[in-house]
């Protein structure tokens, strides 16, 4: 299985959190590969630069290839798909995330379950 990690999935994984399902914790500890977007990573560091997560973001963007996972950028095709989406959900990175997955077939980890109204595939958190 290759796997995108959503936000809260990736800060879950990397901090052990009770809070990501088990379910979860071993599909991505026995997926094929895993990605993290460079969407996640942009929200993080908007999020600790005005105090509402306590993070470094130089510790944050180390541990995806720390943590054997893979960084995903963002290209002018995942931009397209954007473009294309239904307006099921309005965050901006959530879009990101869903278009990301389309293009390159991935399954989201997301505890949000509006993303399958997309027509990707997801794994609960």
């Amino acid at each position: 299985m290759r796997l995108l990690l959503d936000t809260n999935a990736f800060l879950w994984w990397l901090s052990d959190a009770p809070r990501l399902h088990e379910l979860a914790r071993r599909r991505i500890e026995r997926a094929e590969r895993v990605w993290v977007s460079a969407a996640s990573l942009w929200e993080i560091a908007i999020k600790a630069s005005i105090g509402k997560l306590k993070l470094d973001i130089d510790e944050v963007t180390a541990a995806v290839g720390a943590h054997g996972l893979i960084a995903l950028p963002i290209e002018p095709r995942h931009i397209r798909e954007v473009a294309r989406l239904p307006l099921h959900h309005r965050d901006p990175f959530d879009r990101m995330l869903v278009a990301q997955a389309r293009v390159e077939a991935l399954t989201v980890v997301s505890g949000d379950r509006r993303l399958a109204a997309y027509g990707v595939a997801v794994v609960q958190l």
